[in-house]
């Protein structure tokens, strides 16, 4: 007979009933194998649009958008002459015309170049051997936190980096490897520096936005007040969490410290991004002081046509916001201030022997965005069929309505709709997906009761980051715990999550403070984003 915590196997013996966490993580592991792929998703969205369209123009549903001049106006139906002609002559036009598409590509093309030159990688290993035993939490933390302008390569690239240097300083190897892991993933969208991430989001945002044409532009750098001071705080309390809890329950545990696991982890002579030794070597030296001169001249190019009055990239004011050649520019600087030092990188390390080698590390990055560049395909089709039918306006509008009704419009909306997309976001791995499809009805929905939407952008961020880490469906997890279970051979999904946990709420509760903060003290989120229109 088992006892309540346990439960019989088919050869009569008995094992221990898996606990709460680990049940609920089962639960949560089936229920997300169950959603479809991203793409596949939303193409079952597109359907179920041109439906509703259909149904609703055959009804005679209308909307009217507060303060518009255009009057009442009526849903246009999907499955007629009109709808059907404007999918075939649109179709290409919705694709190239997705703003995240072009925008996340270039940004992309520089972080390629930084990355497969070796640059992020040596600059890591710079700052990890740089730092002194007690101060390496700290720095893990925060190059963790500014990991993510490496995209999802931060995720995999600083975790075995910092569980090597803190071995080598006497410290538990995987305090750094989980704490680095935990701090990459939890606060993937805040960054001291402009990433392809805030190109993604606010291209998307300024889709959704359109059909309500309210609020200001949205752009790369909208949220960048908030993200880099988030930036900071993260990294200071990251770097205390190491220190303080993570370390301390490991010791506590016991766990052995003497078991080698990243050393073995291969490096690959044609991809110096994945180096794990964190001594760097001569060419590397000589190639980070080169390539650090680099970015001086490029920032000093661009304050020379920025700063003096009458500059080229102020506006017809001599100013800079609302909006300006500057805030349009955002993209190109980000390009620039990546590929400039990249190429000097290259260039005195080797990686670059020949233009051709520029080109072929550009276009590895393009490929391994191939997926990215099919799901923007449904994607745009989605958004644009959602716009064009009106549906997406009146579910803002009806929403808006009753948000209204009940008198719930104050901060509490906005905490709720972070929690909502902290628990989605265990589900919906992919960040573009999951805002495609909130940014379509929310972005809307909050502007009409007064929210800009760079704001409403800012809240989703916190909710999405900081679950990141929580997610069983991460193949990041995955590939984590393959470290881990180097040092812990019985580690599991479980493990890595429960460890991480403190990281997630911590960063949720701290993050989701500052931007109260930012809200009821009338901050800007960035340059001209206020929390209402």
């Amino acid at each position: 007979m088992s006892t309540d915590n346990q439960k019989s196997r088919s050869d009569g013996s008995t094992e221990p009933r898996p606990g709460f966490l680990a049940r609920l993580l089962d639960g949560i592991e089936r229920v997300g194998n169950r959603i479809p792929d991203p793409f596949i998703l939303f193409l079952i969205l597109f359907a179920i649009v041109a439906v509703a369209s259909t149904a609703m123009s055959s009804v005679g549903t209308t909307y009217e958008v507060p303060g518009s001049d255009e009057g009442e106006q009526g849903i246009n139906s999907f499955f007629t002459a009109e709808g059907l002609t404007w999918l075939t002559t649109n179709l290409v036009a919705n694709f190239i015309g997705f703003p995240p598409l072009g925008v996340v590509l270039t940004v992309l093309l520089g972080v390629g170049l930084a990355q497969r030159t070796g640059l992020l990688n040596a600059l890591v290993r710079k700052v990890f051997a740089g730092a002194p035993d007690w101060l390496l939490p700290y720095v893990v933390a925060l190059v963790a936190v500014s990991g993510s302008i490496m995209s999802d390569a931060a995720m995999v690239v600083i975790p075995p980096l910092a569980a090597m240097v803190f071995k080598a300083a006497g410290r538990h190897p995987v305090a750094g490897l989980l704490g680095g892991f935990a701090v990459a993933t939890a606060a993937f969208s805040c960054s001291p520096f402009i990433t392809s991430t805030d190109a993604l989001l606010s291209g998307i945002t300024q889709t959704a936005a359109a059909s309500v044409d309210m609020g200001t532009e949205v752009t790369p750098v909208s949220n960048h007040f908030l993200t880099f001071t988030i930036a900071v705080l993260l990294s200071l309390v990251g770097g205390l969490l190491i220190d303080r809890v993570l370390e301390p329950a490991l010791e506590r545990r016991g766990a052995s410290r003497e078991q080698v696991a990243v050393e073995d982890v291969p490096d690959d002579a044609d991809r110096p991004d994945l180096k794990t030794d964190p001594v760097l070597t001569r060419s590397e030296k000589l190639g980070l002081r080169w390539s650090g001169v680099a970015l001086l001249v490029t920032v000093a190019a661009v304050l020379l046509v920025t700063l003096p009055a009458g500059a080229p990239m102020r506006n017809e004011d001599g100013a800079f916001l609302p909006s300006s050649p500057l805030l349009s520019s955002v993209v190109f600087l980000v390009f620039l201030t990546l590929a400039v030092p990249a190429v000097v990188y290259g260039l005195m390390t080797r990686t670059i022997t020949q233009g051709s080698d520029i080109a072929r590390m550009m276009g590895h990055t393009v490929k391994e965005m191939s997926g990215f560049i099919v799901l923007a395909f449904v994607m745009a089709q989605f958004l644009e069929l959602f716009n064009w039918t009106g549906v997406s306006t009146w579910i803002a509008i009806r929403g808006a309505e009753g948000l209204e009704a009940t008198g719930f419009t104050g901060f509490g909306a906005i905490v709720c709709f972070i929690l909502l997309a902290f628990l989605i976001n265990l589900f919906i791995i992919s960040g573009s997906a999951q805002w495609a499809l909130f940014a379509s009805v929310f972005v809307p929905m909050f502007a009409l009761i007064g929210y800009e939407p760079g704001f409403v952008q800012a809240a989703f961020r916190i909710g999405d980051s900081t679950s990141n880490v929580m997610s069983p469906l991460s193949p990041y997890v995955v590939i984590i715990l393959g470290f881990l279970r180097q040092y812990e051979p019985k580690a599991g999904i479980g493990t890595v999550i429960a460890r991480a946990l403190p990281f997630s709420l911590t960063f949720l509760a701290l993050w989701t403070t500052v931007l109260a903060v930012f809200y009821f003290a009338g901050l800007p989120v960035g340059p001209g984003m206020y929390s209402h229109i």
